[in-house]
């Protein structure tokens, strides 16, 4: 692609690498094919290859994109398919962040749109407050009957349609606060092996606290010690997806902080993180901070060490394994899949657990969680959550597996079928309880 940046622009890094970026798109249009918005709408602006134009239009021409650019890359899951599919190795991921920086800084959004943004931004990294928001949403949750159920937009991106969408999203049942998730270390069962970092995350300590204790509980069954490292918490993926890097990046550095200091101290062989969403950010750290001659040492050095729990599983292998013979459908988070590559290790984990293991059908595509996305447009969220729980019936499996929170909720929400986290059920398998979701 040619562009026409000037000798000014270019010496922002940020719009340099952009550049470089658009420089590697040829128009092919492969793309297109695995976007989820896309196959959808069948709009060329809400695909990869429209974005590209309207991100490289605001960029070059150094202004306020339009309220039709917003719009479309506003609907952007950020699911990644699309760098799966490019033949020509364009990071879009990158890309698109600049892209919601330069909207977030230099576009006004109405009000509405503001404050909820802004109530987002404010919550989703903060899991005490974001507690609290719960409880006093299952109070105002049948209030949700009394607001649209569609809207305008396709995206369903207007106020109201926006404030059922979150109403809805709140659990009928919320569980207490785990005490794995406090500053800790806790011993390998056995002679220890490795030590690790387990990040605690934000909103999966509200939303689904077994995952983390399910997460301890195969690590140190398995001869691994693991350090819940005080001062360590949100990766900063929930902010920087809706333009806010400057948070992002200090909630990326608290972590760095927080963990070199382990490093420093009684040392880590890695950083394990459990929600697919969050390892992708980790290990994206190094860019994130490439511009901060104070801190992309420390970022790279990190991100070299995040790996998702599968990965370091694998490395270990399941002892004691009591073979379940269940039929499991695994679904592959796009941020597992597209962000990380981590792709068949969560399946044979599963598989040397005894489980057997289908793959769903156009896995490739989100299941429409993506963060705040089911929030900001859930008319394409729901749309695409029914498309997969069709894909995942279609197997007729005992139970389904995934590697992210996110997704385990808003599947759940659209099937009777159960859904476990992979740890959940790797834990079954090696001794631990029976996952709640099978009960």
């Amino acid at each position: 692609m040619q562009t026409n940046f000037t000798l000014a622009q270019l010496a922002d890094p940020e719009t340099a690498r952009s550049e470089h970026i658009l420089r590697k798109c040829v128009h092919c249009g492969f793309c297109t094919a695995t976007c989820p918005t896309f196959v959808l709408l069948g709009d060329e602006r809400d695909s990869p290859r429209g974005r590209i134009y309207f991100i490289k239009a605001m960029l070059e021409g150094d202004r306020a994109p339009s309220n039709t650019e917003v719009r479309h890359v506003d609907r952007c899951l950020s699911c990644l398919s699309c760098m799966t599919t490019c033949p020509s190795g364009v990071n879009y991921m990158h890309l698109v962040d600049h892209g919601r920086h330069h909207i977030e800084t230099r576009y006004t959004r109405s009000l509405p749109d503001r404050f909820l943004r802004g109530v987002l931004a404010w919550l989703m990294p903060r899991p005490g407050a974001f507690r609290w928001a719960m409880v006093l949403g299952r109070l105002a949750k049948p209030l949700a009957m009394l607001l649209p159920a569609a809207s305008a937009d396709p995206g369903g991106a207007t106020f109201l349609r926006r404030l059922k969408a979150m109403l809805e999203a709140v659990p009928d049942r919320l569980a207490g606060p785990s005490p794995v998730d406090r500053p800790q270390t806790f011993p390998a069962a056995g002679l220890r092996r490795k030590r690790v970092a387990l990040m605690p995350g934000c909103g999966q300590q509200v939303l689904a606290p077994e995952v983390n204790e399910a997460t301890v509980r195969l690590l140190t069954r398995h001869d691994i010690e693991v350090v819940n490292v005080a001062g360590s918490g949100c990766c900063g993926s929930s902010v920087q997806h809706i333009g806010r890097n400057g948070q992002a990046i200090e909630l990326a550095k608290r972590n760095i902080e927080a963990w070199l200091r382990e490093v420093d101290g009684a040392g880590l062989d890695a950083i394990v993180i459990n929600a697919s969403g969050c390892g992708t950010t980790v290990k994206d750290y190094g860019h994130m901070l490439a511009d901060d001659p104070l801190w992309k040492d420390k970022a790279r050095q990190v991100a070299s060490l995040a790996k998702d729990v599968s990965e370091v599983m694998l490395e270990v292998g399941l002892a004691n394994v009591t073979a379940r013979p269940l039929t499991v459908a695994y679904h592959s988070a796009c941020s597992m899949q597209h962000g990380q590559k981590v792709i068949e290790q969560p399946k044979k984990l599963l598989r040397d657990a005894g489980f057997v293991v289908k793959d769903v059908p156009e896995g490739h595509i989100c299941c429409g969680w993506a963060g705040t996305y089911q929030v900001l447009q859930p008319e394409l969220s729901r749309r695409l959550r029914d498309r997969k729980v069709a894909n995942i019936e279609s197997v007729r499996p005992d139970i389904i597996a995934a590697g992210n929170f996110g997704c385990i909720g808003n599947i759940a929400a659209g099937t009777g079928i159960p859904i476990a986290h992979t740890v959940e059920l790797l834990d079954w398998a090696t001794g631990g309880p029976k996952p709640a979701a099978l009960l």
